[in-house]
């Protein structure tokens, strides 16, 4: 499960953040995980609760956002947000889409205490 090696780096990354900026605990985080990506976001949550135990985010409400896919369509050349790899092209119908976006993890906003 590399969802778990991904919470210890968050945690690493918000660990030098708090050290840096002085806060003491974070009360929300908010991320964003693209369609796709290859996290499983219900398991990202359970290891994120896991991983925070005993530690300055052991409250910390998880929020994660699920932007769509970004795609190229080689058929018909527009570009399109789609729900998964395995989607047409909304406007031709075409199949051979190019992804471009939507396949990261980014934390977007922090409420800190």
């Amino acid at each position: 499960m590399h969802e778990l090696t991904i919470c210890a780096n968050l945690i690493e990354l918000l660990d030098g953040e708090r050290r840096r900026r002085g806060f003491r605990t974070v009360k929300r985080l908010r991320l964003e995980i693209g369609r796709f990506s290859c996290l499983d976001p219900e398991a990202l949550r359970f290891a994120f609760e896991i991983s925070s135990r005993d530690t300055f985010l052991h409250a910390a409400a998880l929020e994660i956002e699920r932007p769509p896919g970004r795609a190229t369509c080689l058929d018909c050349g527009a570009a399109v947000e789609v729900e998964s790899r395995l989607d047409a092209c909304p406007h031709c119908g075409g199949v051979r889409l190019d992804p471009t976006g939507g396949d990261r993890m980014r934390l977007i906003e922090m409420e800190v205490r």
